[in-house]
């Protein structure tokens, strides 16, 4: 992509600037730098961050950092797996000290999760996976910079409309740089955010004052190594395993409902262990190191708005500040990231109106308001009364006994399962999710059998790639590389063969949306590029409903689609959930196994459209309406009338 973008005026003129080197800033800097994209970007830190800070890998994270290619970098590092929690409570019995109320999975079977567990380990080998990616695309954090001042004036200047003034920290060096857009990820404290009067909106008037100390270690506590909550008659503690034998503790150590609760009470080192060591009664605890110890306040607040103009974009705790119970964070930040940086490649390459920039505030900031709602549940949920065992067994359980209500209790486990572990988060209806009220509208759109669900996450299916024989995760086949994912179900083969090749024909059309964005260096491309032949917006998969060795692709895809041959699978993989199906992943979608259909899934994974594979032009002319909401041309012969 780099080579198709647009020289810039001078050396002083950016793409974006990026405030902040944080999760948040990292994610955004690399999604861009590996698209091509011109990147100044700044923190105000010396060094990345040597210890301490997030620590919790969700489930879906470590699917995203794997599609991008850096979990085994992350993974090298041998983080701790957490794939249950358990809670200690006083003893329902009587008498002092704690005990085990109960254990349950992290990450429940009723997920379907590729890693079913919560990787832990510090921010700071999380963050040089990601900036030994950025030294590959050239691209180096200037440190310790910050910002002291910038403005937005599109009339003034429609391309580069940012201007930014930086400055070395100890104030012996400025610059003054022009860029196209500008993001705030500098943390709670954003400079961004307050220059443009952005106000915070605490959601809970409880405030809290936690220690969070990682060390190593020497106790006969017996779940050490799992993730607990434990509350006692001294207090409440929560127990993280790390790394490198380490374990991270967080003490809560005043709270605003205190007679003299002081947002500003501290605590030291020793004060911190020895309420540790009380709340524990009767297990010991001694520490044979301390890495890092840290006191702050914890506030659930979100900002008002992540931006003003579609220029400067807020992201991460600039946005949103909650407490560390659940691990999501940094979570977070990775996934607003993620939703902005797509939407602006897609603008900067000329796929999409501008007009997307507006979807990036209200996805990102209502995922932000369910997690504070969240938050607060959560923190209640602990603190109210340890759960019974039976609660415990029912809510791990993948379903409820048929016929029986489930309690409160077990409902709002469950809803907290799927939330924490990234998969439970669903984007609203707008130009790229679809709903009845969509522009596009067709009797091929979203077929009643679809088990999909436009603004939630593309499923899970294992399948047989066609080429090699072997045994891949479908989701997992297209990178992360700003293209939005075609998948072509395609059926049985003797059924669809037609549709197929319409569908191929309406493609191949100058005004539709896939050759409409054909690449301008297309005689160029290698034999080998793999997922980018024809456009870099629009990768293609086709998935039939048969055993591999009954598929030839020369015969049974046109062309057009047999170009993305490493593309092509078998749906030939048995799964307990449908033991009864013959083509699984065309089960788990909700497709006809004979008849197919086109699946459209974002550049960041989430669904957008389910469409019919049907023979004639309509599955065409429905995918041209619903890239029309967004594109930036006008696309398909009958666009005017849909």
């Amino acid at each position: 992509m780099a080579s198709e973008q647009k020289q810039h005026p001078s050396p002083n003129h950016y793409d974006i600037v990026i405030v902040g080197a944080g999760p948040v800033g990292l994610m955004l800097s690399t999604c861009l730098a590996r698209w091509g994209y011109k990147i100044k970007h700044i923190d105000n830190r010396p060094e990345p961050t040597a210890t301490g800070r997030a620590d919790g890998i969700q489930p879906r994270s470590l699917d995203l950092l794997r599609n991008m290619g850096l979990k085994s970098a992350i993974m090298a590092h041998k983080p701790a797996r957490v794939y249950e929690v358990a809670f200690w409570d006083p003893p329902t019995s009587g008498g002092k000290g704690i005990a085990r109320t109960g254990t349950w999975a992290s990450c429940p079977d009723f997920i379907d999760a590729r890693y079913p567990f919560t990787t832990l380990l510090h921010q700071g080998l999380i963050e040089r996976a990601f900036l030994a990616d950025l030294e590959k695309n050239n691209i180096t954090v200037q440190r310790p910079w910050t910002i002291t001042g910038f403005t937005s004036d599109e009339k003034a200047d429609p391309e580069y409309p940012v201007s930014v003034e930086l400055q070395h920290v100890d104030g012996t060096f400025k610059e003054s740089v022009k860029a196209k857009y500008l993001f705030g990820g500098e943390g709670a404290r954003s400079f961004v955010r307050d220059q443009l009067r952005i106000g915070i909106t605490h959601k809970d008037p409880i405030a809290y004052v936690w220690g969070v100390m990682d060390g190593v270690v020497k106790t006969d506590f017996p779940d050490i190594k799992m993730k607990c909550t434990i509350h006692s008659e001294h207090g409440s503690i929560m127990v993280i395993p790390r790394e490198d034998n380490m374990v991270r503790l967080y003490i809560q150590i005043a709270s605003s409902t205190d007679p003299d609760f002081n947002p500003r009470k501290t605590a030291t080192v020793e004060e911190v262990q020895a309420s540790a060591k009380r709340i524990l009664q009767p297990y010991s605890i001694e520490w044979e190191r301390v890495e890092w110890y840290s006191v702050y306040p914890i506030g659930q607040g979100i900002s008002d708005k992540y931006t003003l103009d579609h220029r400067v974009f807020l992201g991460g705790d600039a946005c949103h500040t909650h407490s560390p119970k659940a691990g999501q964070g940094m979570n977070t930040a990775f996934l607003d990231a993620l939703n902005l940086a797509w939407k602006i490649h897609a603008v900067e390459g000329g796929l999409a109106h501008k007009s997307i920039l507006e979807t990036y505030e209200p996805e990102r900031k209502d995922v932000a308001e369910t997690l504070l709602s969240f938050d607060n549940k959560y923190a209640k949920l602990f603190s109210q009364r340890p759960p019974s065992s039976n609660e415990v067994a029912a809510a791990t359980a993948q379903k409820a006994t048929a016929g029986a209500e489930e309690n409160e209790f077990i409902k709002t486990f469950k809803e907290s399962c799927s939330f924490t572990s990234g998969y439970g988060v669903a984007y609203k209806a707008n130009q790229l999710n679809w709903s009845p009220e969509h522009p596009a509208q067709s009797h091929v759109i979203h077929p009643k059998s679809t088990a999909l669900v436009p603004g939630r996450l593309f499923k899970n299916a294992d399948v047989t790639r066609v080429v090699d024989a072997n045994v891949v995760h479908l989701e997992q086949e297209i990178p992360l590389n700003g293209a939005f994912r075609l998948f072509v179900f395609a059926g049985k083969p003797s059924v669809t063969g037609q549709a197929l090749k319409d569908l191929a024909a309406g493609l191949a059309k100058k005004n539709s949306f896939y050759s409409a964005f054909q690449r301008a260096d297309i005689d160029k491309v290698s034999h080998h590029e793999r997922h980018n032949p024809h456009s870099h917006f629009f990768t293609i998969c086709s998935i039939f409903a048969a055993k591999r060795n009954e598929i030839e692709i020369s015969r049974d895809l046109p062309a057009l689609l047999a170009r993305y041959k490493d593309n092509v699978y078998a749906d030939d993989r048995w799964s307990r959930n449908f033991p009864d199906s013959k083509a699984t992943a065309h089960a788990k979608m909700g497709l006809d196994e004979e008849k197919g259909g086109v699946v459209v899934v974002r550049p960041d994974g989430y669904t957008g459209i389910v469409v019919a594979l049907e023979e004639g032009s309509a599955t065409v002319d429905a995918l041209n309406a619903y890239f029309g909401a967004f594109a930036s041309k006008k696309l398909g012969e009958t666009q005017a009338q849909l």
